[in-house]
């Protein structure tokens, strides 16, 4: 298992380690990351998903994984709102416990330990995780918003408190309407269609969804270094520990509660395990608040992955 560890881990550091030499040596600097990053997630990104469901039927699809995995998601995204009370810098905090960067990290990496078995599993809970995640999360920070405002807080928004049912649609339709979800479900309809891509365009298509994995890490390495954690280090350590260590854990349980295991098992667990996805901190930002925590969790996360997901990859092979 530790040799198992290894090399699926090793490839995945040293893209990252590459991406960070050539943003510490100025190789790519940080004007050029918006610009690599459009191209990742506007370009390769649906080319990859939409490839790969293409062949997908909807009756091969299982979603009791995702479930177990909702199921774990609640519980934490609840217990931190309660520690902490219905307010703009819980909800955050609590989205960053649980909001996993599944896209950028892991469709690389478990496209590189599970092959295409494991990746149609992430992919099913990609397919409605930024979805269920992001509309609760902006739903529970528009009534935190309201309510602030209501006592004479959070005048630093300068926006009118929206009505319920306007904050769910508009979460719906953002969530939906981006390069995530939407070439997946295209793709999904497509495959039930009984149709093949031509090969003139599904040749392209492989050659950039190739591209994605070792562009999508190197950039992750590039934005570490140039990233400065600050005066965050032990508030950023806890909420990385929390996202990284305690809601794979939490999986783990509620897998094993719903007679989840197998491959689906560890794909959510490794899922769960992932680092804090980079969506927390535009809604940190969009909300003016816990932003720069935000930030130093992410990076912080981010780089404890490679120890926390070693910690779940044996975990997993201990008690699967």
């Amino acid at each position: 298992m530790n040799q198992l560890v290894l090399v699926s881990l090793l490839p995945v550091v040293l893209l990252i380690a590459a991406g960070f030499a050539a943003g510490r040596l100025q190789w790519i600097r940080p004007t050029a990351v918006k610009d690599l990053s459009n191209l990742i997630f506007l370009l390769l990104t649906p080319a990859l998903l939409f490839r790969t469901m293409s062949k997908v039927r909807i009756e091969q699809l299982d979603f009791k994984p995702v479930t177990a995995y909702f199921v774990a998601v609640a519980i934490l995204f609840g217990c931190i709102l309660l520690v902490k009370g219905l307010n703009r810098r819980a909800a955050v905090l609590a989205l960053a416990g649980t909001f996993s960067n599944t896209v950028m990290i892991g469709i690389a990496m478990v496209g590189l330990m599970y092959g295409p078995a494991g990746l149609v599993i992430l992919l099913t809970l990609v397919s409605t995780h930024a979805l269920v995640l992001l509309t609760i999360a902006t739903l529970v920070l528009e009534l935190a918003v309201a309510r602030e405002q209501k006592l004479g807080l959070g005048s630093e928004l300068g926006t009118a408190p929206r009505h319920p049912v306007t904050t769910v649609l508009l979460a719906v339709k953002n969530a939906v309407l981006n390069p995530v979800p939407l070439p997946i479900i295209v793709g999904l309809l497509f495959a039930q269609t009984g149709l093949v891509i031509p090969e003139v365009i599904d040749r392209p298509l492989e050659l950039l969804a190739n591209a994605f994995g070792p562009l999508a890490l190197v950039l992750v390495g590039v934005t570490l270094a140039n990233t400065s954690i600050g005066g965050y280090l032990r508030p950023a350590l806890a909420l990385a520990c929390v996202k990284n260590l305690l809601h794979p854990l939490l999986v783990f349980g509620i897998c094993h509660l719903l007679g989840v295991g197998g491959l689906p098992m560890a794909v959510m667990v490794t899922a769960s395990a992932l680092p804090i996805g980079a969506n927390v901190f535009l809604f940190s930002q969009r909300y003016k608040v816990a932003e720069e925590l935000i930030t130093a969790s992410v990076v912080m996360s981010t780089a404890l992955a490679m120890v926390s997901l070693t910690l779940v990859l044996l975990l997993l092979g201990r008690f699967a």
